[in-house]
């Protein structure tokens, strides 16, 4: 039985994807030094480069090798690769910043923002530091980390009761739309977070954990099979709504444990974490109890082989102890602190890099 060999047109396709997925990690190459890293034939890889250069995809640096023999010319992506968009939403503000085929931060932008801003100054935020960064080039694709639920089939903010930072019905697709050629990605920053510890953090080689966001707000994460589950409508994680044991032993939704022991924020629902932390010694073992049975939930409704404490106070080495002392899981699981510092930028970053990456090779290939 015969066996369809591949076309040239698709070998060549293929070529140029080898090429410049070695030219992005190295960022700058020689043809010889491309055969070598990619394993292929230097007369293959010399049609490739002279192809992509005068499509525009590749440019000679001007720089040469030294030394011995005869001398190479060193390729690069073009300037007008352009950029991708990562922007996280906080209290802190909006803080954005284009990010290249390398990898490389190249420019940042910051606008300041309220606890609860509502849409409209928060559009505005967005569209400033998008606006900067358009102006100093093109951003191909733009990947966004809010700090509050995010509806997975339109990518507009939601607004949950209890929820610490309002932001209201913010829709950053539409915003970025005008500065953005290609796609926008929104989502929560609890579940960039999750990916972030997944790729290179604590959560490294699991394919099943939870991460448990424990800051001025409460979130969660849960990955199965290496994905972040986001659930039907984007909202899976939103512990703060868990029945469990509040400081007197009676049944509460876990955020009005911090309400009950007066370490909300005055006026918002956002836990004041320094007061929190300055009454360790005697509220521990009441918030280690509140935060098992929170625990113990997602372990029945995810069945992960890993529990992942993050967040401002989540990471405190105080609450993983607590929280494992005599711990009544059903089963042995993993317990962990998140290892990485901005895990939400980090991994929103990641993403952003990856789909810039791919936005090059399909245009340069098509």
């Amino acid at each position: 039985m015969s066996t369809a060999k591949p076309s040239l047109e698709l070998l060549r396709s293929m070529t140029d994807e080898h090429v410049l997925r070695a030219i992005m990690e190295g960022e700058r190459l020689t043809r010889t030094e491309i055969a070598a890293l990619t394993g292929i034939s230097k007369p293959t890889i010399s049609d490739s480069v002279r192809r992509l250069t005068e499509g525009g995809v590749l440019a000679d640096t001007g720089e040469r090798t030294t030394g011995r023999g005869r001398a190479g010319s060193y390729y690069s992506l073009v300037p007008e690769s352009g950029a991708a968009l990562v922007a996280e939403i906080t209290p802190r503000g909006v803080q954005a910043e284009a990010v290249d085929a390398f990898g490389a931060v190249v420019a940042g932008a910051r606008a300041e923002l309220g606890r609860a801003p509502g849409s409209e100054a928060a559009a505005a935020a967005l569209r400033e530091v998008a606006g900067e960064l358009a102006d100093r080039m093109p951003l191909r694709c733009a990947v966004i980390s809010a700090a509050d639920p995010v509806d997975r089939r339109t990518g507009r903010l939601v607004h949950l009761p209890d929820e610490p930072f309002l932001v209201g019905d913010l829709d950053p697709v539409a915003v970025l739309n005008p500065f953005v050629s290609g796609d926008v990605l929104v989502d929560n920053d609890v579940n960039w977070s999750a990916r972030a510890e997944r790729d290179s953090g604590c959560a490294s080689g699991v394919d099943d954990f939870v991460y448990l966001h424990l800051g001025e707000g409460l979130g969660a994460a849960v990955v199965a099979d290496g994905e972040v589950r986001r659930g039907g409508s984007g909202l899976t994680g939103e512990i703060a709504h868990v029945i469990t044991t509040g400081p007197d032993g009676s049944a509460l939704h876990f955020t009005e444990f911090f309400r009950e022991t007066g370490l909300r924020q005055p006026g918002t629902t956002a836990i004041d974490v320094d007061a929190l932390r300055a009454r360790y010694d005697d509220l521990l073992p009441h918030l280690a109890d509140a935060l098992r049975g929170v625990v113990l939930a997602m372990i029945a409704c995810a069945d992960p082989h890993l529990v992942v404490l993050g967040g401002t106070w989540g990471r405190d080495p105080e609450v993983l102890d607590a929280l494992t002392r005599d711990s009544p899981a059903p089963r042995e699981v993993a317990h962990a602190r998140a290892t990485l510092d901005a895990p939400e930028l980090t991994g929103a970053r990641t993403h952003a890099i990856d789909t810039l990456r791919a936005l090059i090779i399909q245009h340069a290939t098509a």
